[in-house]
């Protein structure tokens, strides 16, 4: 498992400089203006409940990746502290924040324990890349990281995964997936896909007030509380 967990950061720090196509739906990615402007209005979906709650003054982003979310926190937060293990996505989203509202620490995220704690938990596209027994484990360390009456914020993929080009993320089974680069490079990582309903019911036997929702197609996201 330690190598296969490498292998996905090194994932990531090699798709760095395309991930955001990825996102914005762009070159390969592109399936068409239809496709795109539904993509988007789900997107500002998951942003509207994001940004519509009071401000929050020091704010935890695990997995940052390129700064899409961070973007937004710093409109909601004085204070974000950013975890990625990849440097290559850490200059990524320093150069394109540009905020001195935003430190960043590079670290693993399954070994990383928090040090003090945070008025909001945020993570965008990193739970389902947690394998299974590990999950526990990240979510107690998420719980310790919160403050009471703190809010746990996270986007994620719908289990029906149509955001990708085809052939580019094949499933191998069980919580593995490989993934294909657009220089053709190849890596396996961990893709867990998960239903609204009973990830909701993980999260509250882990200590959390909050209920997991979809959008019609692409996302599912959680807007929830550690009870006081």
């Amino acid at each position: 498992m330690t190598d296969l967990l490498q292998h996905q950061i090194d994932y990531y720090s090699a798709r760095a400089p395309e991930y955001d196509r990825w996102f914005y739906r762009q070159g390969r990615y592109d399936r068409g203006p239809a496709f795109k402007r539904q993509w988007e209005s789900e997107a500002q979906i998951v942003r509207e409940q994001l940004l519509n709650a009071p401000r929050r003054a020091q704010i935890l982003e695990m997995a940052p990746g390129t700064g899409i979310w961070t973007e937004q926190l710093i409109k909601i937060g004085d204070q974000v502290t950013a975890l990625d293990a990849s440097p290559e996505m850490i200059a990524i989203n320093r150069a394109k924040v540009g905020s001195d509202k935003v430190s960043y620490i590079e670290t693993d995220l399954f070994t990383w324990r928090a040090q003090r704690q945070y008025d909001m938990v945020f993570f965008g596209f990193w739970l389902s890349h947690v394998p299974g027994d590990k999950l526990a484990s990240f979510l107690g360390a998420v719980h310790d990281a919160l403050a009471p009456g703190g809010r746990l914020f996270f986007v994620d993929s719908q289990e029906v995964d149509t955001s990708h080009t085809r052939g580019e993320a094949e499933d191998l089974g069980g919580e593995l997936q490989q993934r294909v680069l657009s220089d053709g490079r190849l890596y396996e990582i961990v893709k867990v896909y998960y239903d609204p309903a009973q990830l909701t019911g993980i999260l509250r036997e882990s200590g959390f007030e909050i209920e997991v929702l979809s959008t019609p197609n692409f996302f599912i996201y959680a807007d929830g509380l550690k009870p006081i």
